[in-house]
C-alpha cells in the first residue's frame, strides 16, 4: 500500500523500530538461559505468563520488588563499561525479595534511552540475564524505550521489577527474639547505594575513572567502583530451608543503621560489634578522603556487610557453617537486644 507521500518517518524523529526488533532477537538466547519451571510465555508478547503450580507452589503468596541502580549508572555510562550493571539491577530487586522469605521467580527490566545503541543494550541485558541465572529467576519480559529528547547522547536509565513467591505462613521476618545471633554476609564493595556521595569523593580526590584506584591494586577507579552487587538469594534460601532463620536484612541505602531495624519487632534493637569484621579498603578510602565520620559511614554504606541474618542462638553455628559451604564469608556481628535501633561497640575506622 502507498499513499504517494514522502514525508517524515518515525526514524526521522529519532526512533528506530527496526533496531528495537533486532534487540529483542539478539537477547532471546540470554533470556532462554534463564528459563525455569513455571515459565509459560516470555519475550515477544504483550505480556508474560507464569504458572505458579508448575513452579511447585500449592498455596502461594506473591511478593514483588522494584528498584534501580541509582547514580552508579553514571559511572557505567562515563566509562562505557556495561558488563555488570545488569547484575546490579537484578540484585537490588531479588536481594530484597529473599528478605521476605520469597524465592524469586521472574524478572522484568525497563531500559530507556535517547538513542538505542544495539551493542551496548545487548551487553546490559546479557548482564541482567546473568543476574537472573545466578538467582534462579526467569528474565520473562521487559520494555525498551527509545525516547529522543528525553536523554542526552549516550545516557540511559534502568529499572527492574521482580516477583517471587512463598507458601502461605512462611513469610519473614518471624520469631525474632532477644538473644538472636546476627550473622553478616560480606559485600563486594559499595554495591549500588551511596554513589552520589562516592562520586563527590572521587571529585574531591581529583581522580578520573581511568586513574589507578588507590584502594584496589591493579584496577582503575571506575572498574573498582563498578564491582557488581552480590546476589545472596540461593545462599539465604538454603539457610531459611535449614531452619532457625528469623529475619534477613538487605543492607542498602541507609546502611546498617537504617536497614536492620526494619526487620526487628517493636521493642527490639540490635547490638553490633564493629570489631567483628575488617572495613574493606574502599570504605576506608572514602572515609579518609572526605573525612566522613564513622556514624555517617554506617548509615550511608554497607561498610562490608551486604546481608544480615537474625538467627536462633542454638542454630547459629550450624547456619554459619552452612553459609560458608555456600561460599559466603560470614561474620558473627552481635545480637538482638531489648530496646530500639542499632547500637555499636568497638570501632570500625
Amino acid at each position: 500500500m502507498t499513499d504517494g507521500k514522502n514525508g517524515l518517518s518515525y526514524a526521522d524523529a529519532g526512533v528506530d523500530i527496526d533496531a528495537g526488533n533486532e534487540l529483542v532477537n539478539r537477547i532471546k538466547p540470554a533470556a532462554a538461559r534463564t528459563k525455569r519451571s513455571g515459565v509459560m510465555a516470555g519475550l515477544g508478547g504483550f505480556g508474560a505468563l507464569f504458572d505458579l503450580k508448575a513452579a511447585g507452589y500449592e498455596d502461594p503468596i506473591l511478593v514483588s520488588a522494584t528498584d534501580g541502580v541509582g547514580t552508579k549508572l553514571r559511572i557505567a555510562i562515563d566509562t562505557g563499561y556495561f558488563e555488570t550493571i545488569g547484575v546490579d539491577l537484578v540484585a537490588m530487586c531479588v536481594n530484597d525479595l529473599v528478605c521476605q522469605g520469597a524465592e524469586p521467580l521472574l524478572f522484568l527490566d525497563y531500559f530507556a534511552t535517547g538513542k538505542l545503541e544495539l551493542d551496548d543494550a545487548v551487553t546490559i541485558i546479557n548482564g541482567i540475564a546473568a543476574g537472573c541465572e545466578q538467582s534462579g529467576c526467569a528474565l520473562i519480559g521487559g520494555e525498551t524505550a527509545e525516547m529522543p529528547g528525553m536523554y542526552s547522547d549516550g545516557d540511559f536509565d534502568l529499572a527492574g521489577f521482580a516477583v517471587g513467591a512463598m507458601e502461605r505462613g512462611e513469610d519473614l521476618p518471624a520469631g525474632v527474639a532477644e538473644g538472636d545471633v546476627l550473622l553478616g554476609l560480606a559485600s563486594n564493595g559499595v554495591h549500588s547505594n551511596g554513589y552520589s556521595l562516592v562520586r563527590r569523593v572521587v571529585d574531591v580526590a581529583g581522580l578520573k575513572w581511568d586513574d589507578d584506584a588507590p584502594f584496589a591494586a591493579g584496577e582503575t577507579v571506575g572498574q573498582a567502583l563498578l564491582a557488581p552487587t552480590r546476589l545472596y538469594v540461593k545462599q539465604c534460601l538454603a539457610a531459611v530451608k535449614a531452619g532457625g532463620v528469623h529475619a534477613l536484612a538487605h543492607i542498602t541505602g541507609g546502611g546498617l543503621t537504617e536497614n536492620l531495624p526494619r526487620v526487628l519487632p517493636e521493642g527490639m534493637g540490635a547490638e553490633i560489634d564493629l570489631n567483628a569484621w575488617e572495613l574493606p579498603p574502599v570504605f576506608k578510602w572514602l572515609s579518609d578522603t572526605a573525612s566522613i565520620s564513622e556514624l555517617e559511614m554506617l548509615k550511608t554504606f554497607n561498610c562490608g556487610i551486604g546481608m544480615i541474618l537474625s538467627v536462633s542462638a542454638d542454630e547459629a553455628d550450624a547456619l554459619k557453617a552452612l553459609l560458608k559451604e555456600q561460599g559466603e564469608t560470614v561474620y558473627t556481628l552481635g545480637n538482638v537486644v531489648a530496646g530500639e535501633g542499632v547500637s555499636y561497640k568497638g570501632a570500625l575506622l
